[in-house]
C-alpha cells in the first residue's frame, strides 16, 4: 500500500471521527438546550410566586429555585427591551430580546416583564469542542504524516546509501583487473588500433562507480560551469545515439553558468535525462535544450517529441521502480531527483508531457549568492 493511499485512509478515518464527533456534540447540546428551557419555564414560574405571594405566605421554595440558578444568565425586561434586573450576567447584551425567550411574567393586570436567557458557559462551551477535537485530529495527522515520511525518506536514504556504495565496490574488483590486462595488451601490442578504446571503456567504467561512491556519500560541490558539465554530457551521448535523433542546443554554450555543483554528478543526470528523451522517441526524433535565468535561478530544459504520458504516469514518474519501460528498473528518475535536489539544493520537476507531443523536464539550479 503506498503513502497516497494510507494517507487517503488516514483522511477518511479522520473525517469520520470529526463527523460523528460533530453530530454527537450537536445531539448533546440540543438536549442540554432543552433542558435549560425548562429550567427557565421553572424558575419564571418561582419569580411569578414570589410577585404574587401574599404577606406571610411561605416562599422558601420558591426562593431556593430562584437563588438554585447559578449558571444560567437571565435578565427581566419590559416591553421594550429595558434590563430591568438581571443574574448571572457579567456583561449585559445591547439588546435581551435577540436571546431565549422570551417567557412573560405577569406582575399585575396591567403590567407584564419578559424574561429573556443566554446559553450557560457549559453549553457555549459544548459547542466548541468538536472544532477543539478537529484541530487535535488535524495536528495528530500532521504529525503522524511527517513522522511517515521522515521515516520513509530516512529508509529511502539508507537504501540508496547502501546500494550505490554496493555497486561502487562490487565494480572496483573487476575495473582493477580490466585496467592490469589493458595495460599488459598495451604493453604486448602498443600499435593494435583497439586497446586505446578499450582504455575509454574502462575509464568509462570507473567514472561510472566514481559516481555510484558519491551518490552513496555527501558529494562534494564546487564552483563550476554548468554549461561545460552539459556540453559533457551531450557530447558524450551524440556518439551512443542514432543519428535519426537531433539535438538541438544551439547558442547554448555561448555563455558561462557559473553555479554550485559536483561535475560528475550532474552531468550523469544530464545524460540520463538525454538517454531518456531517446527511448521516449524510440530513437527518432528532436531534442530541445534550453537554458532560462531569473534572478536567483538557472533552468534547464529538455524537450523531447517523443510519445509523451498520460496524467497516471505523470504523477509516478519519479516513485522508486515505477517504469514504462519492459527492462528498465525505475530507478534513473528517482536517483537523478535526489541528486539534484538533495545534493545540489534545486528542482528536477516535470515541466509539461502531452501523449502524441511530447515532454519537458525542467532542471533547476540556484546561482551563488554572490552573483
Amino acid at each position: 500500500m503506498n503513502n497516497r493511499k494510507i494517507g487517503t485512509i488516514v483522511l477518511v478515518v479522520a473525517m469520520i471521527i470529526v463527523a460523528a464527533s460533530v453530530l454527537f456534540t450537536n445531539n448533546l447540546a440540543r438536549l442540554l438546550q432543552q433542558e435549560e428551557q425548562k429550567n427557565m419555564a421553572i424558575w419564571a414560574e418561582a419569580e411569578h410566586q414570589l410577585v404574587i405571594a401574599e404577606e406571610g405566605k411561605d416562599i422558601d421554595f420558591a426562593l431556593s429555585i430562584i437563588e438554585g440558578n447559578t449558571t444560567i444568565p437571565v435578565y427581566i425586561c419590559d416591553a421594550d427591551g429595558n434590563i430591568l434586573a438581571s443574574r448571572n450576567v457579567e456583561k449585559p447584551v445591547p439588546d435581551p430580546r435577540s436571546l431565549h425567550g422570551p417567557i412573560e411574567l405577569k406582575i399585575d393586570e396591567t403590567m407584564t416583564q419578559y424574561i429573556y436567557w443566554e446559553d450557560s458557559q457549559l453549553l457555549t462551551r459544548l459547542h466548541y469542542v468538536p472544532y477543539a477535537q478537529f484541530a487535535l485530529i488535524f495536528i495528530f495527522i500532521v504529525i503522524a504524516v511527517v513522522v511517515m515520511l521522515t521515516a520513509q525518506r530516512s529508509e529511502q536514504n539508507l537504501l540508496w546509501v547502501g546500494l550505490s556504495k554496493e555497486t561502487a565496490h562490487q565494480l572496483g574488483t573487476p575495473i582493477s583487473s580490466l585496467n592490469a590486462w589493458q595495460q599488459l595488451l598495451a604493453d604486448e601490442y602498443p600499435n593494435d588500433t583497439y586497446v586505446p578504446q578499450m582504455r575509454k571503456d574502462i575509464e568509462r567504467l570507473q567514472m561510472i562507480a566514481d559516481r555510484f561512491q558519491k551518490i552513496g556519500s555527501e558529494p562534494e560541490l564546487t564552483s563550476g560551469d554548468w554549461v561545460d558539465v552539459i556540453r559533457n554530457a551531450v557530447s558524450y551521448m551524440r556518439t551512443r545515439m542514432s543519428n535519426k535523433v537531433i539535438i538541438n542546443d544551439e547558442g547554448l554554450y555561448s555563455v558561462q553558468r557559473i553555479v554550485m555543483l559536483n561535475a560528475p554528478l550532474m552531468q550523469w543526470v544530464v545524460e540520463n535525462m538525454l538517454k531518456n528523451a531517446v527511448d521516449a522517441m524510440a530513437g527518432e526524433g528532436s531534442i530541445t535544450l534550453q537554458i532560462h535565468e531569473n534572478e536567483h535561478d538557472l533552468m534547464l530544459d529538455i524537450i523531447d517529441t517523443g510519445k509523451g504520458m498520460d496524467t497516471k504516469t505523470q504523477r509516478r514518474i519519479f516513485d522508486a521502480g515505477f517504469t514504462t519501460k519492459e527492462r528498465g528498473w525505475g530507478l534513473g528518475l528517482p536517483l537523478s531527483k535526489r541528486i539534484v535536489e538533495q545534493y545540489h539544493g534545486g528542482k528536477l520537476l516535470l515541466k509539461h508531457s502531452q501523449p502524441g507531443v511530447g515532454t519537458t523536464f525542467r532542471i533547476i539550479l540556484k546561482k551563488p549568492v554572490n552573483g
